[in-house]
């Protein structure tokens, strides 16, 4: 056989596989419907969690569950899949992004790096930076 005919199969073979892939849902990115989902999603991985509050994002792919103890419960979509995981302020690294409803997330996990998550509100953002950003304690504090 040609190596230009082995070319063109090989091209071909993987165009057809990257369409039947995409038109099957592959390329779908799920959203989470409703806080509900996220903690139903959530208790599969973690059922012996309670959560307290929950937090979407704008766009629906991530939510951040308030566990208490100073941990967060993270739902967040991963093309048509959802990944979660608990939490600290030792685990991450937040900052606000320069916009009110926005924060920055850094883990320290290295299968997932974070990224930049948009609220419908500037209170859920506050939220998020106060229960994951630096905890200092100072003596004056501690006695109060």
């Amino acid at each position: 056989m040609s190596l230009p005919i082995l070319v063109a199969i090989v091209v071909l073979g993987i165009a057809l596989s990257v369409t039947a892939v995409h038109f099957t849902g592959g390329s779908k990115t799920a959203t989470l419907a409703d806080p509900d989902q996220a903690v139903r999603r959530f208790a599969e991985d973690f059922p012996d969690e309670m959560v307290r509050e929950i937090r979407l994002t704008a766009d629906a792919r991530p939510a951040f569950l308030e566990l208490g103890r100073g941990r967060i419960g993270i739902v967040h979509s991963i093309g048509d899949c959802f990944l979660t995981r608990i939490v600290t302020a030792a685990d991450v690294s937040v900052s606000n992004a320069g916009d009110a409803n926005t924060i920055l997330m850094r883990l320290t996990d290295f299968t997932w790096k974070g990224g930049r998550f948009r609220f419908a509100n500037a209170g859920d953002a506050q939220a998020l930076l106060t229960a994951l950003g630096p905890h200092h304690s100072n003596s004056t504090a501690e006695a109060a």
